[in-house]
């Protein structure tokens, strides 16, 4: 067991959500042989508690970050420090807004700004060529007829 090189990522929160989601899908299947409509979606509703629980005991320190952690930081007790702060890859931090600095914020909302305005000049000046060839096109197909 000394040679695993790997992170196979048994955390808490790992662990917690699919426990919550194993109970959920066991409600859905009892309601779906049952018949019960009811039962089926409460079994999904259970389900997609197990997901909030999980993405919440993540951004609390109790998952683990993407990729592999250090052997030091590898037991399933062991709480990341860093999560607060959030993981630049991860996309859990980044839909609560974790793991971007305010620089790489105001960099990525000027590149925004930059590419929103480049992409105006064209379209307004293709949309005033648009405009202007539609009279034409029209007086001329009105001649035709």
């Amino acid at each position: 067991m000394r040679g695993h090189h790997h992170d196979e990522g048994h955390t808490v929160a790992g662990w917690t959500g699919c426990a919550v989601a194993v109970v959920g899908t066991s409600v859905a299947g009892v309601g779906m042989c049952l018949g019960s409509a009811a039962g089926i979606w409460l079994g999904l509703g259970v389900v997609g508690l197990g997901v909030l629980v999980t993405w919440g005991l993540h951004l609390a320190g109790w998952g683990k970050p993407p990729g592999i952690r250090p052997v030091a930081e590898r037991g399933m007790r062991v709480r990341d420090r860093a999560a607060r702060a959030g993981h630049p890859a991860c996309v859990g931090c980044r839909l609560a807004g974790r793991g971007r600095s305010v620089s790489t914020l105001v960099a990525a909302s000027a590149q925004g700004v930059q590419g929103a305005q480049g992409a105006q000049r064209p379209d307004a000046a293709s949309g005033s060529a648009a405009s202007a060839s539609a009279p034409s096109e029209s007086a001329s197909s009105g001649s035709v007829v």
